[in-house]
């Protein structure tokens, strides 16, 4: 599968201090793609942003666990409601148990993001200590999606795919190669691998 990552930021400062991606740019990019759109939204107030995306052509929301203690489970409703998927995101240093409840609730999100990175800059270093939570959630549920984001590479890839990631996000290593196709064939093959060996 196909998969896009979005990243939606919000410039209030209150989660990350910069705009990368909104709506519009998503409305855009479903006209030419029917490619899977994922937007992981690093903002304080993500109910405000799943009726716009949705319209725009989203095809999941990824919300940050930090910011939806108290409404984490009308934000699933509402995203799912829109016939989006349901992601939940946490920082490096959010304890993996945080999200737990999410995974396991009547009405679970379907994918757990594991920032490899502080949130909100491309081009930052992997953080290997990231991993064991990678791990914690394989073990815990065999059939999640597990996605992480954040200095993946060639050189970082298999650290991630042993620990049990079956979506990778890299923007800097794809992007910034000269061979973008070839970045992507090894990213894909290290994951594949790592689930038959699984």
């Amino acid at each position: 599968m196909l998969l896009l990552n979005c990243n939606v930021l919000h410039v209030n400062g209150h989660f990350v201090p910069n705009l990368t991606i909104g709506a519009p740019v998503i409305e855009s990019l479903r006209k030419h793609t029917k490619a899977y759109l994922d937007c992981h939204l690093m903002v304080t107030n993500p109910l405000d942003y799943v009726e716009p995306l949705a319209k725009a052509g989203a095809s999941g929301l990824t919300f940050h666990v930090e910011v939806s203690k108290d409404n984490w489970q009308q934000l699933i409703q509402e995203i799912k409601s829109k016939g989006m998927k349901a992601g939940v995101a946490l920082k490096p240093g959010t304890p993996i148990e945080e999200v737990y409840a999410l995974v396991e609730s009547e009405n679970p999100v379907e994918m757990v993001l594991v920032m490899t990175v502080e949130p909100g800059f491309g081009g930052q270093k992997f953080m290997p200590e990231t991993m064991d939570k990678v791990r914690k959630l394989r073990q815990k549920y065999p059939s999640l999606d597990i996605e992480v984001d954040g200095g993946l590479g060639p050189s970082t890839i298999d650290a991630a795919a042993s620990a049990g990631a079956n979506c990778i996000v890299a923007g800097s290593s794809v992007f910034g190669a000269p061979e973008p196709s070839e970045v992507i064939s090894v990213l894909r093959k290290s994951v594949e691998e790592a689930q038959l060996n699984s």
